[in-house]
């Protein structure tokens, strides 16, 4: 394991080496996606380990972070734990260990913006690379379909596109949607004889 991640910091260091030169001559290397996915898992091994969150646990957490309120108001909170040794022994955590904390998260605030801004450009580009190739395989399939009334071999294409095509809407069609919560209906009451209705027992009387 620890070869594995020296030879992956080698070849980050080479990687980075040739990136500065190119720099140098105004020149920026393009890196290939195999090549990024190398240096993010590098990256991620020079970072604080982290235990991931389950889903339940994240939604606690969310909601938990909210009872803080606003950053401003965080601050002044931590303030105030320093103005009186009760209150730093009540809550638990000394003034500036709490500090400490909310400069770290500050910190790590702006690694996970550049990381979201990093995601959201590859995502985009890559969704449009998917628009593209949809666009050019609808066009193919429609040409192809007019192709094959005249190519027998075309036309053995244009049949296996055709249920390919059948089988993804298949399975979308089959994808569980969210169920919807139906209102119960109230448990059902006797209802009461409506005004000037006569029962049987008034008829009796």
């Amino acid at each position: 394991m620890k070869t594995n991640t020296q030879s992956q910091e080698k070849n980050l260091d080479s990687q980075q080496g040739a990136s500065v030169n190119a720099a140098t001559d105004g020149q920026p290397v393009l890196l290939t996606p195999d090549q990024i996915v190398e240096q993010l898992r590098v990256l991620r091994t020079q970072m604080p380990a982290t235990n991931p969150l389950t889903d339940e646990e994240r939604k606690l957490a969310a909601r938990q972070a909210r009872l803080g309120g606003s950053p401003a108001a965080i601050q002044k909170s931590i303030d105030v734990i320093g103005t009186a040794d009760e209150l730093s022994a009540a809550v638990g955590t000394p003034a500036p260990e709490a500090q400490s904390l909310m400069v770290e998260m500050g910190d790590w605030s702006k690694v996970e913006g550049e990381l979201k801004e990093f995601l959201k450009g590859v995502s985009d580009a890559n969704l449009t690379r998917r628009t593209r190739l949809s666009l050019i395989a609808s066009k193919a399939y429609g040409i192809a379909k007019l192709v094959a009334r005249d190519n027998a071999k075309v036309r053995t294409h244009v049949s296996e596109i055709r249920n390919l095509r059948k089988l993804a809407r298949r399975k979308k069609a089959a994808k569980p949607e969210t169920p919807q919560t139906t209102p119960q209906t109230p448990a059902s009451t006797p209802e009461t004889p409506a005004a000037g209705q006569d029962t049987s027992a008034q008829k009796k009387q």
